[in-house]
């Protein structure tokens, strides 16, 4: 690969019109002054090899180098069976969110979702607080997935899996290992009362979804509520939980972590989270 070649990464999913990675991505690629360009690629799950092997030759049709993508719903967990090669991180959520080309043309799945999740609870609080807790997390698909592996990483004695289809819960559960357990979807108001922390990784509550339906009054005063939707920033599950006082951790700072590392790998800088891109990100949210 020529150096002074433009490298083409992006984000794929289906839909992909409400995702703020152009506009992230885009602001460290001006900010580092790098010859690169990151776009948005609406993929449905059956057409996602097909695109990927597709754009290394577009992109050489344009004088130009895939260097790899992100992916988002619903894809995560289609791309782990799609990739050459799983990284340790993708292996062990059992999803990719970050395809990265390697140096001899295979296509290597990695897992970011996991510490950009951490990353963004430790902003808001100290998450060594965690160790020995339990957990509630609505929803089974890839994010799911990573943020339980973080949470257990993080010491939580026990992950509560709630999803509306029964066998995803069981199945990430065993995934997971014995410190987590599947319960059913209609019992989840119920379980806030063992929960030092909520995660909502289902997209109810994301604009042009259905509401997330669950009363946070049984909730610990100490518990931290999270909610990895980012349109609207502030859904109505974290605005119902700061008016109780809870610490509430919205979806846009596990976004802006997660890529990191992708970043990394495809432009071969190392970029910085700071107030500056979170400002820019937020500007990209209204309208919504």
């Amino acid at each position: 690969m020529s150096e002074d070649m433009k490298k083409i990464a992006g984000v794929m999913g289906w839909p992909i019109s409400h995702s703020l990675s152009p506009r992230l991505h885009g602001y460290w690629i001006e900010k580092y002054g790098l010859n690169a360009e990151y776009r948005a690629w609406p993929v449905k799950p059956e057409e996602l090899a097909k695109k990927l092997t597709a754009l290394k030759s577009d992109c050489a049709a344009e004088e130009a180098v895939f260097r790899g993508t992100n992916l988002t719903i619903p894809l995560k967990e289609t791309a782990f069976d799609v990739v050459d090669t799983l990284d340790p991180s993708a292996t062990r959520i059992g999803a990719v969110n970050t395809v990265v080309l390697d140096e001899n043309g295979g296509l290597t799945g990695r897992n970011t979702d996991g510490i950009g999740f951490t990353d963004s609870l430790a902003e808001e609080t100290d998450v060594t607080t965690l160790n020995g807790g339990t957990a509630l997390i609505l929803g089974a698909g890839g994010a799911s997935r990573a943020i339980a592996v973080a949470l257990a990483d993080l010491g939580i004695s026990e992950i509560i899996i709630c999803n509306r289809s029964p066998s995803r819960a069981e199945s990430l559960a065993g995934h997971i290992g014995d410190v987590a357990r599947a319960a059913p979807w209609d019992r989840r108001s119920f379980l806030l009362e063992k929960a030092d922390i909520l995660v909502n990784c289902t997209s109810l509550g994301m604009t042009g979804q259905p509401p997330l339906e669950i009363s946070l009054g049984g909730l610990k005063k100490t518990a931290i509520v999270s909610d990895i939707v980012y349109v609207p920033l502030e859904t109505e599950l974290l605005k119902r939980a700061r008016r109780q006082g809870h610490v509430a951790v919205d979806g846009l700072g596990m976004l802006l972590h997660q890529a990191k590392a992708g970043f990394e790998a495809w432009f071969g800088v190392k970029p910085e989270v700071d107030a500056a891109l979170r400002a820019h990100v937020l500007d990209g949210l209204k309208g919504y």
